[in-house]
């Protein structure tokens, strides 16, 4: 924020200086001595006046680029340089199908909520249930503003090793204000998991590491908030997902069948 003011600040004080130097120059130097240092002084002062100039200049270019408006960056972008591993990832689908969506989400974002409850239903029903694609999630906690995502995340994962990710999946966001450490042991009650096992995991933050990853993972591949998706193909070795385009945001189903439907055509 003060980079504004120095050109501004220099140029006052070159003004100053000039002033000065005029004045110096009213009077005849008395001697060689006060000769070069008048000399010398004026040296200074053009120095200080280019640097004003170069820092005007600067300034300039940074308002420049600051106002200039930028091009608006819609919610589907090409992502064929993308690679991303679904190795230990919950998976619904067909494991056959060469196309996957990937969903790198967060149990307490309010977006993310809303696309389990008003999008997932129909993708679910035209892709995964129908075989055509693999969907895969993956775990984006924000605890910078989301403080129960973590643990809730945890849960999940506590739940799969049980083999019911997907009973608590449906459970948290269907309960996302009810998501404090006490309540996610009810939850788990609810949906008949061992609690002899559950608890043990839950309270230990054993998969706690493996939810670091994903986030960490996510973010190289640019994922900076959830809900976002990632569609493309499986590679033969059936764990790596090659990128073709990335969705951000709650999207309607309206935006995420003709980008699927795409993907299923390149097959």
């Amino acid at each position: 924020m003060s980079r504004p003011f120095r050109p501004i600040a220099l140029a006052l004080l070159v003004t100053v200086a000039l002033a000065g130097g005029v004045v110096a120059a009213q009077a005849p130097p008395q001697s060689a001595a006060e000769l070069a240092a008048l000399k010398k002084e004026i040296q200074d002062l053009k120095a200080m006046l280019l640097a004003v100039q170069k820092d005007v200049q600067e300034t300039k270019a940074i308002l420049q680029k600051v106002t200039q408006p930028q091009q608006p960056r819609g919610p589907v972008i090409d992502a064929p340089a993308v690679e991303f591993s679904v190795a230990g990832a919950p998976a619904k689908g067909n494991r056959s199908a060469t196309v996957a969506v990937i969903e790198f989400s967060d149990y307490q974002c309010p977006f993310c909520s809303r696309y389990a409850a008003q999008t997932w239903p129909q993708v679910s029903k035209d892709y995964v249930d129908s075989g055509k694609v693999q969907y895969f999630f993956v775990n984006y906690p924000i605890e910078q503003i989301h403080p129960f995502a973590f643990k809730a995340h945890e849960a999940a994962s506590c739940a799969a090793e049980q083999g019911k990710y997907w009973e608590m999946h449906d459970r948290l966001f269907g309960n996302q204000s009810l998501l404090a450490p006490a309540e996610l042991t009810k939850h788990a009650a609810a949906i008949g998991l061992d609690m002899t096992k559950f608890q043990p995991c839950l309270d230990s933050g054993r998969t706690a590491d493996l939810i670091r990853k994903d986030v960490a993972r996510s973010q190289q591949i640019g994922v900076s908030g959830t809900p976002a998706f990632l569609i493309g193909t499986i590679e033969p070795n059936g764990t790596t997902v090659k990128g073709l385009k990335m969705i951000s945001g709650a999207q309607p189903f309206t935006v995420l069948k003709p980008v699927i439907d795409e993907a299923l055509g390149k097959k």
